[in-house]
């Protein structure tokens, strides 16, 4: 028994073999990482916005924080109606303090008439505030038991020139100047960035990761799959003894036990098939060998009483005639199944000559007094190596069933082509029906179950056919395509040398009757 298991060969060509976009070791590869890949790009996304929101949070916190601490302890010290130079001096001692802060300070001289202190000039003025920030300041408040202050802090992020910055900005209540901060916030875009590109490195590298993982899960799952696929092969090309490994209790270990159990089963089923078969084929030629001493008596007591048919009595002759008529068709049929289980048991054999074909074809119609309704078109010459004995049962009955069937005129065309022997045998009657043309090389086939019986045996074309693969070739039917009656057509090799061996003899040469 041939018991299949994982071998290092089989994993290492099950690891280094081409994936095909059909394959499922692709497929679940594929699905590996667009898991992966899912997983880590969501993981990666709320991450990345987790931390986004944190940096920019505290950043915000810490700058709005220092500014209202700024605006509470330096600003609101400030007189109600102070100078240009008093406002950008404080403007300057509130940016100084904090790195990467511009401050903007908005007083009135007089009623109506603003004057602006900055920090700096050139990096920072009012342009710069959004206007909705700037209405959101300076609207004044109602006082409420939930709101204590007249005034809020307000801010916004925004961009310039592609940078991202924090504008926020407060007045003093009570009375006194309005104050706007601007803060930079490039370098936490950058660190942002910086965390941007380390999460899709992480996430590349889970990626590859999964790929490699699903490749060794993929190996690991498909391996027990090779081993059934190789086992079903084996099965298929008749090792009928193949048996899977089976080890553990999961779904692959089940079906390699339902595996095992069917390979078994069909084994037994097939041995005992191939048991009464071989029954079969011996109580065939058994009992064909056993008729054969009978049928001699028979045939030679028909044979007396067909010379003696013309003088007994006319009451008696038609009596014997049906005698003599079914002793010979028994006689051809016993012949027949003696050639049928030889075929079988695989003893049929070749006994090649050179024959000259249309001399053959000549010879069988001549033997069967056939000349009157055959039309024989050959040249002479045509040489081909095949067993004579076995080409005229061809012939006989080919051009026998084309007489039977089709009726007369008979065509028998002869002619080579390349390496091989074509010989066609065409009738003029009605054809052959669609539905009987895949059957009518098969044994005691009958074309209509309401006539079980026919002159012939019903094994003729069968062992044509048998004849044609022998020799290796092969023969074909069809109807004419005019319509006019059917054409069968006999292949051969002009030379079957190759297909016998040295020890062929001449004991399977028992003569068989055309049909």
């Amino acid at each position: 028994m041939t018991d299949l298991q994982s071998g290092r060969p089989t994993a290492k060509r099950g690891i280094v073999a081409p994936l095909r976009w059909t394959s499922l070791r692709l497929r679940l590869v594929v699905v590996f990482a667009l898991v992966a890949l899912t997983a880590a790009v969501s993981a990666s996304g709320i991450a990345y916005w987790l931390n986004r929101e944190a940096v920019l949070t505290r950043t915000q916190d810490a700058a709005l924080g220092d500014f209202r601490q700024a605006m509470q302890s330096r600003a609101a010290t400030l007189p109600l109606r102070p100078t240009q130079t008093e406002l950008q001096s404080t403007a300057e001692d509130m940016a100084d303090g904090n790195d990467g802060y511009s401050m903007l300070l908005i007083g009135e001289r007089a009623e109506g008439k603003p004057i602006v202190g900055a920090s700096d000039p050139d990096v920072f003025t009012l342009d710069d505030v959004p206007d909705a920030l700037q209405e959101a300041v300076n609207e004044r408040q109602e006082v409420t038991p939930g709101n204590s202050a007249e005034y809020h802090l307000f801010w916004q992020r925004t961009e310039r020139d592609g940078r991202p910055y924090l504008v926020g900005g407060s007045r003093i209540v009570g009375g006194g100047p309005t104050g706007y901060l601007f803060k930079s916030l490039d370098q936490e875009r950058q660190d942002l960035n910086s965390l941007a590109w380390s999460l899709g490195i992480a996430t590349l590298l889970a990626l590859v990761g999964s790929a490699l993982l699903a490749q060794a899960a993929a190996t690991t799952v498909l391996k027990p799959v090779h081993r059934l696929g190789e086992a079903a092969r084996r099965l298929g090309e008749g090792k009928l003894d193949t048996r899977l490994r089976v080890s553990g209790t999961d779904e692959l270990a089940e079906l390699a036990r339902t595996f095992n159990k069917t390979a078994e089963s069909l084994e037994k089923k097939v041995a005992d098939m191939s048991a009464r078969e071989e029954s079969s084929r011996r109580f065939v030629a058994d009992m064909s060998h056993e008729l054969r001493t009978p049928l001699t008596a028979l045939t030679a007591v028909t044979e007396v009483l067909e010379e003696e048919a013309d003088s007994l009595d006319p009451m008696i002759a038609p009596a014997v005639n049906l005698v003599v008529s079914e002793t010979r068709r028994l006689g051809d049929l016993v012949e027949n199944l003696m050639e049928v289980t030889r075929f079988d048991a695989g003893t049929a054999r070749l006994v090649l000559d050179n024959v000259d074909v249309a001399d053959q074809v000549t010879a069988c119609i001549d033997a069967r007094a056939w000349l009157d309704a055959v039309e024989l078109d050959a040249e002479r010459g045509i040489m081909a190596r095949l067993d004579p004995r076995r080409l005229d049962v061809i012939l006989a009955n080919l051009i026998g069933n084309a007489l039977k069937h089709g009726g007369s005129p008979v065509r028998v065309s002869v002619r080579p082509f390349d390496d091989e022997l074509l010989i066609e045998v065409r009738d003029h009657g009605p054809g052959i029906p669609e539905e009987v043309l895949p059957h009518v090389f098969d044994r005691f086939y009958k074309a209509s179950a309401s006539r079980p019986r026919s002159d012939g045996s019903g094994l003729g074309l069968s062992i044509a056919v048998e004849n044609a693969h022998i020799h290796g070739g092969d023969i074909t039917a069809a109807n004419s395509p005019d319509g006019d009656g059917a054409v069968f057509v006999l292949r051969l090799p002009r030379d079957a040398s190759s297909l016998t061996d040295s020890d062929t003899s001449d004991s399977d040469r028992g003569e068989e009757g055309a049909q």
